[in-house]
């Protein structure tokens, strides 16, 4: 009776585990921001997917370029057709490990996560200032960080380059819920 009540205790822990190693977001918003004295340019993506894996300390994201809103239309059709080039090139990835992610408790956790992303059809490593907080079943992710366009092959028009800023603030916030197969 006794080994029956263990194991029946070691499955449930064990099962327990396994279900919540992975933590899933399927609306994460990431944000960016090009300022310049002629113009500012900020666009807003909520279709942002990301998976934490709680046992190999992993995560990754996947955006969707066309899913990025602008407050002009003009400006959106600029960003997806010339400098993107979102049919050619039409998601966005990053793949990285969470350093210190043991630290992680209710309270706010600086963390950097680094890893590869990719935009635009080229890949750079790149490390990532992050700040996680875990609440009940959820992992808040959040950030800012700043990317190059020339990292990134992105060519901008002379006709405009003093309207687009050669760093772009990049800001994400990230919900994850456990990942339920």
């Amino acid at each position: 009776m006794k080994t029956t009540y263990t194991f029946l205790i070691c499955f449930l822990f064990i099962y327990n585990t396994n279900s919540q190693e992975q933590y899933l977001t399927k609306n994460g918003v990431i944000k960016f921001f090009s300022s310049t004295p002629i113009e500012d340019i900020k666009a807003e993506n909520n279709q942002v997917l990301s998976i934490i894996d709680t046992s190999t300390k992993k995560m990754a994201i996947s955006i969707l370029i066309k899913s990025f809103l602008f407050e002009k239309a003009l400006m959106q059709e600029h960003f997806n057709e010339n400098y993107l080039e979102s049919d050619k090139f039409p998601k966005a990835t990053f793949k990285g490990d969470i350093l210190n992610f043991n630290k992680i408790g209710g309270l706010e956790t600086k963390c950097d996560v680094k890893g590869i992303i990719t935009i635009h059809g080229v890949s750079k490593e790149i490390v990532i200032p992050s700040i996680f907080t875990r609440i009940g079943n959820t992992i808040f992710v959040k950030g800012e960080f700043g990317l190059f366009l020339e990292d990134f092959s992105i060519k901008i028009p002379r006709l405009v380059v003093k309207k687009i800023a050669k760093e772009i603030k990049v800001t994400f916030e990230l919900n994850h819920k456990p990942y339920k197969k």
